[in-house]
């Protein structure tokens, strides 16, 4: 049985104009499929991955908004959104899509996996992994 690491991806830039965004989700799959404890973070513009109704067209990229709602199937179900940071940006938890993953402690039941936090529950969370990998 091998020690399960607590991982911690932060990410900090908006999705697109950077491939940082995209990345940071193929990582974070290739982890979550090693049976690590994989969680989320998203502050300053990262929290505008999360927005709903994303228009990609436009700008001729992919829009990989929705591979988020796969992560649940990888149990990945900690998405952390720093309040602070919807704030600065004038948006609210309302803005965010909805992300659910089925508890299978719970019966299947649907949950959301974001979980929007101050910024000193953020840095508690910060403090309690193994690894933080920013993007």
């Amino acid at each position: 049985m091998s020690d399960v690491k607590k991982f911690l991806y932060v990410n900090r830039k908006a999705p697109y104009g950077t491939i940082y965004a995209l990345e940071s989700l193929e990582v974070v799959l290739i982890g979550a499929a090693f049976d690590q404890d994989v969680s989320l973070a998203f502050l300053d513009d990262g929290v505008f991955q999360l927005t709903r109704g994303q228009e990609t067209d436009e700008i001729g990229v992919k829009n990989f908004s929705p591979t988020f709602r796969a992560l649940g199937d990888y149990d990945v179900t900690k998405l952390y959104v720093e309040r602070e940071s919807l704030e600065e940006r004038g948006l609210t938890e309302d803005d965010l899509q909805e992300i659910t993953y089925e508890d299978e402690d719970d019966d299947w039941a649907e949950k959301p996996s974001i979980r929007v936090v101050s910024r000193a529950e953020m840095t508690d969370i910060m403090a309690q992994q193994d690894v933080i990998l920013s993007f």
